[in-house]
């Protein structure tokens, strides 16, 4: 059964010199794994931080959840994201003298309290059991990436937003991180937002959204 977890309605934000967003209007089901795709500038990444409120719009709204995130406060908005988001970037941004482990309870901490047993199950989840001691210098951009899963999934979130999250991988490590992505939503049934200018991330999404120009040019199922 369909049950909307993510309305997004006439959504614009303007930029002093530019809009990147023009009146979207886009549905999202609970445990949906959707794909955004489109060219630099196409307004992903802006549409993106704005569902993840990382950003506000310029006009319009996103509920998620039955919650309007346009309506909350900086801090409520910083308590929901704490509790229902979890992120995955381009850039791993893992805390350079910190362990994997380390890294992961950090997370923790923002949500509640850090629990070291809790945060060493999560990277064996990902296959990093071997491997929760050493920091980031110390892992391959692969298993840089799979912390960084692990440290998006540890509070348990309703939503995983991704932002180009293989753009800095070859395409095994690409493979092997999608794999394990595949393998825990389908466990855990949480919702994904994916933003990838590459075809082949973007086909193992279930739904394909195109953008351009700001808008939604066309919204297609994969499978």
């Amino acid at each position: 059964m369909y049950v909307t977890f993510i309305k997004i309605s006439d959504l614009e934000k303007h930029y002093a010199s530019a809009m990147a967003l023009r009146g979207v209007n886009l549905e999202i089901a609970a445990q949906e794994w959707v794909s955004i795709v489109g060219a630099s500038g196409s307004g992903k990444s802006t549409l993106l931080n704005i569902v993840g409120g990382l950003d506000v719009p310029s006009k319009g709204c996103v509920r998620m959840n039955g919650t309007d995130l346009c309506g909350l406060s900086e801090d409520a908005l910083a308590r929901f994201r704490r509790q229902n988001i979890g992120y995955i970037f381009q850039q791993s941004h893992l805390v350079p003298y910190l362990s994997a482990t380390e890294n992961v309870m950090l997370a923790q901490y923002f949500h509640s309290l850090p629990d070291e047993k809790e945060a060493e199950e999560a990277l064996v989840r990902v296959g990093l059991g071997h491997r929760l001691h050493h920091r980031p210098s110390q892992l391959s951009g692969g298993e840089q990436q799979r912390v960084c899963i692990a440290r998006a999934l540890i509070n348990s979130p309703k939503l995983l937003l991704a932002d180009e999250p293989t753009g800095n991988l070859d395409r095994e490590n690409t493979r092997v991180v999608l794999e394990l992505l595949k393998k825990i939503h389908e466990a855990e049934h949480f919702t994904i937002i994916l933003v990838t200018h590459d075809p082949f991330v973007a086909d193992w999404a279930s739904r394909l959204v195109k953008m351009e120009d700001g808008r939604v040019v066309s919204d297609t199922r994969n499978r």
